[in-house]
């Protein structure tokens, strides 16, 4: 699937506004691959970025989906009230903490139609229908895991490839099912122990996502395995990204740690910590996309006020040591910083000499 890219390495679909055509454009002309991140988007806007993003680079790219999920039976009262005051502080209302399917149908109809040539998904898995028809309209397939047994079920299905997700990754979580008894919704895997043992189970392509920013980190999981590396904290401060210009300087200052949280969406994600992310996480109940909804107003005023404390700062546990600057140029130093990492690893592991006899 990405045998012919000149460096491995995948721009990552970011949801919600960083992943733009023009970033996806960079990246691909770069020598890399890029994703659009379908979610939230209207079908509509879906449509006009893919074409956006054709007009802008004559190199495949993909679109990123995300699978819906059941309505939450979560009672939101409680999370509700601490919601409101935040809202009050920025004089808006709450959102409706509506269920919804994030317009899937619509936007699957979109990539069969414009012929995407990757589509992968989150929070879960395509209908084998939904499967036949993208097959038919010459896509492949990638389905993001957090497991082996999520590995397994994808396998079943009959994926090309596995985007693996490492605990260190910033933004959602790409669990299958949320488990509202632990705080990041399942079991955790550190990414290259989730590589080891999901390639112990499935014969598949796999694609590492999860605290890579550096080139020495591309090398680290081209090694353990890997077909391709994911990244998608490391182009946040890219000049082609739509970051919100307060999330861009939280990333640039490096301060703050990274926690998992529900406060802002329902689902376990990393994010910078902040105001809402330290009082609100403990008892935030699992309900997405309803407290989607229902916190949007407020990140949303929030970011119009430049005021990171109640926005979802989205990023991975390696922020503090991304760059700024054009998509291509950090393409290229990642490149750079690989190649030169291959070559220690060569000469640590080169031919010896004299053996461990001392003589």
């Amino acid at each position: 699937m990405f045998e012919n890219l000149r460096f491995p390495v995948i721009a990552a679909p970011m949801a919600g506004g960083p992943s733009t055509p023009e970033l996806v454009a960079a990246v691909t002309g770069a020598g890399g691959f890029g994703f659009l991140g379908a979610g939230y988007l209207t079908a509509a806007a879906l449509d006009e970025q893919i074409v956006s993003t054709a007009e802008l680079t004559g190199e495949p790219f993909g679109v990123n989906l995300f699978v819906p999920g059941a309505p939450s039976e979560a009672d939101l009262t409680a999370h509700r009230e601490r919601l409101a005051a935040e809202a009050r502080r920025y004089g808006v209302e709450l959102g409706d903490p509506r269920w919804e399917d994030d317009a899937y149908p619509a936007k699957l109809d979109v990539v069969i139609a414009r012929r995407v040539p990757v589509v992968s998904f989150t929070f879960g898995l395509p209908s084998a229908d939904d499967v036949a028809r993208l097959r038919a309209a010459g896509a492949q397939l990638i389905a993001t895991v957090t497991s082996p047994e999520e590995a397994r079920l994808a396998a079943e299905l009959g994926v090309d490839a596995l985007c693996v997700q490492g605990f260190e990754a910033g933004g959602h979580r790409g669990l299958f099912v949320d488990d509202p008894a632990s705080p990041a919704g399942g079991e955790v895997y550190g990414l290259l122990a989730a590589l080891r043992l999901i390639s112990s189970v499935v014969d598949l392509p796999l694609i590492a996502a999860g605290g890579l920013v550096h080139g020495a980190d591309v090398a680290a999981v081209l090694v353990a395995g890997a077909a391709a590396a994911q990244l998608g904290t490391a182009f946040l401060r890219a000049d082609e990204a739509k970051t919100q210009p307060a999330q861009r300087q939280a990333v640039a200052d490096g301060g703050r740690a990274t926690a998992f949280t529900r406060a802002f969406t329902g689902r376990p994600a990393r994010g910078l910590v902040n105001r809402v992310l330290s009082e609100l996480s403990e008892q935030a109940p699992s309900a997405y996309p309803e407290l989607h909804h229902l916190s949007r107003p407020v990140r949303a005023a929030a970011g119009q006020a430049g005021d990171p404390e109640a926005m979802s700062l989205w990023a991975g546990q390696t922020y503090a040591l991304t760059g700024a600057g054009p998509a291509a140029e950090i393409f290229a130093k990642l490149e750079t910083e690989a190649r030169e990492a291959f070559a220690r690893a060569g000469r640590s592991l080169g031919p010896r000499t004299r053996g461990h006899s001392g003589k």
